[in-house]
């Protein structure tokens, strides 16, 4: 077997950690947490809102950090940030408390997703390079679905202070298994006295490069026109997604009246299904090109969002999780097969920072004016219309942004059409 599909399995773990655990676990838990906390929705928005500053910050220097000093370092270094983080937020006594420590979690897992994800851009052909980050985003579904059918149980056996020991748990896992990451992961195929798996010459020249500071690499990058045009439809995801998943327990739990255990039983539902989404959606991209793929995904998104909030049923909470499941992780997967397709392999993680930071902008932003509006309106269902708005036009920027990256040449890759 290749070593880069060691490669790729451990980016699953990786992601596991970092999104599955250290972001997305947040949803599971808020409602507790509000409670023994004694906090708003507005707050316990800001508190979401917390985590994802710190990753809007590390997220664009982490990518530029990578493709200066190594995916492998900045991954280990960023898990064990996670790791203290996640731990430390179980010591909240107060919203300031854990406003800081769900920020200081959002350091770490900043530090994770654009390293990792860049990483089958350098071990991967562009043939195989959708298949490949579409199984490294696997992780993210199989946190979703662990922490959805496991922490909702930690939490009642411990009771009123259940929430707490959800964070102890989670952080101690990700401290230990950042060790595993590090003893796996490689940067550079020729660490293992390998080639790239599938490539050609022309690839394998280009990724054999080392010369590249944060200045150049940063001129580069900022100077391709698809990176920003990317970076567009990256934002309307980030902020019509993170709604609908912050409050989804929340809004079944306390709104619908639903059992915490079936509740937990659908977000893992949701979480399973989205372990397997990035395969097709990768392959899919990698065929029908990343400008028709991105625009159905949104597309399927918004329609999610739309059931789930005019659907105030049962059913429509399983079927808009099924729908978000199958498609959850599609557009992190296109859009960093595109951004490599734009740049190439060594400047990969530098483009897919730069693109993450609108991802994250839309992240920050989100999670407060979803709380907000609940606090104002007494519903979620008028915030969960905001984010099927929001897909919407995430879908025609990229029917209409998303068109051919520039051809290479002089010992870069030659691209292929993105639509």
């Amino acid at each position: 077997m290749h070593y880069a599909w060691v490669i790729v399995f451990t980016g699953i773990l990786a992601f596991m950690l970092a999104h599955g655990f250290g972001k997305m676990s947040y949803t599971v838990i808020l409602p507790f947490m509000k409670d023994g906390l004694s906090l708003t929705y507005t707050q316990v928005g800001l508190i979401a809102t917390g985590n994802f500053i710190g990753y809007l910050i590390v997220s664009v220097v982490g990518g530029f950090l990578a493709s200066r000093f190594g995916a492998r370092n900045i991954i280990f270094l960023s898990l064990l940030l996670t790791g203290v983080g996640l731990f430390l937020t179980g010591l909240s006594d107060s919203f300031s408390f854990a406003f800081v420590t769900r920020m200081i979690t959002g350091f770490g897992n900043g530090g994770v997703p654009v390293p990792m994800i860049t990483l089958p851009a350098i071990w991967f052909s562009a043939r195989k390079r959708g298949l490949a980050m579409g199984m490294v985003n696997m992780g993210v579904g199989l946190g979703l679905s662990l922490a959805g059918l496991l922490l909702p149980y930690c939490i009642s056996y411990y009771g009123p202070e259940g929430w707490k020991y959800a964070w102890y748990l989670m952080g101690v896992t990700v401290l230990a298994c950042s060790f595993v990451c590090y003893a796996l992961l490689r940067d550079h195929p020729r660490e293992k006295g390998l080639t790239m798996y599938g490539g050609d010459e022309h690839e394998e020249q280009a990724s054999l490069r080392q010369d590249i500071t944060l200045g150049s690499a940063l001129r580069r990058v900022v100077g391709e026109s698809v990176i920003w045009k990317l970076s567009c439809v990256y934002l309307a995801f980030g902020f019509s997604y993170i709604i609908y998943l912050t409050f989804f327990i929340a809004y079944l739990t306390k709104e619908l009246g639903m059992p915490t255990a079936e509740a937990g039983r659908i977000f893992a539902l949701l979480g399973f299904l989205s372990i397997f989404c990035g395969l097709p959606w990768g392959s899919l991209s990698d065929r029908i090109g990343r400008r028709y793929a991105s625009t159905f995904g949104h597309l399927t998104l918004a329609a999610s969002f739309l059931l789930f909030a005019c659907y105030r049923q049962p059913l429509g909470a399983y079927l808009s999780a099924i729908i978000f499941g199958l498609t959850a992780f599609a557009i992190p997967v296109i859009i960093a097969a595109a951004v490599g397709d734009a740049v190439g392999g060594q400047l990969a993680s530098a483009g897919f920072g730069l693109v993450t930071l609108f991802f994250g902008i839309g992240q920050v932003f989100a999670p407060f004016i979803g709380g907000w509006i609940r606090d104002t309106t007494g519903t979620f269902t008028t915030a969960f219309l905001l984010s099927t708005t929001v897909a919407i036009l995430g879908a025609i920027f990229s029917y209409f942004l998303m068109g051919r990256p520039p051809e290479r040449k002089n010992g870069n890759v030659v691209l292929k059409k993105m639509d």
